[in-house]
């Protein structure tokens, strides 16, 4: 059964950073693209930053050079750096796969963790 738990947010001032942790059950690390989410206030989800299996990382416009997504699969564990935070990264950020389709679109799993919550004040 796959399962994801997101945690490390909390509130900090612009400029700051915060790490996010997602533990993971039922998913083969080094053999899946994962991914971190997050959803704004009154947006919908959107895709942040992904880890290939080979370990290759992509990342949102709206975070290069400021987050750093990585992962530990021995603890079965993806992790989000993030530096640099603005008020536009306010969003509950969620972890989850990120696959590639055939007809070259991404899917997730159908299963959502709780999130976590990351607020950054001005």
């Amino acid at each position: 059964q796959v399962q994801f738990v997101e945690s490390g947010g909390g509130l900090v001032q612009g400029g700051g950073s915060l790490r996010l942790s997602c533990l993971t059950s039922g998913i083969t690390l080094r053999a899946t693209r994962m991914a971190w989410y997050r959803q704004g206030p009154g947006k919908q989800r959107e895709w942040v930053a992904a880890i290939a299996p080979g370990g290759v990382t992509t990342y949102a416009d709206s975070v290069k050079g400021r987050f750093t997504i990585s992962r530990d699969a021995a603890k079965n564990a993806v992790y989000l750096q993030m530096n640099s935070l603005e008020p536009e990264d306010t969003a509950v950020y969620y972890c989850n796969t990120r696959k590639r389709t055939a007809a070259g679109g991404y899917v997730t799993e159908d299963y959502w963790g709780q999130g976590t919550q990351v607020t950054i004040s001005s």
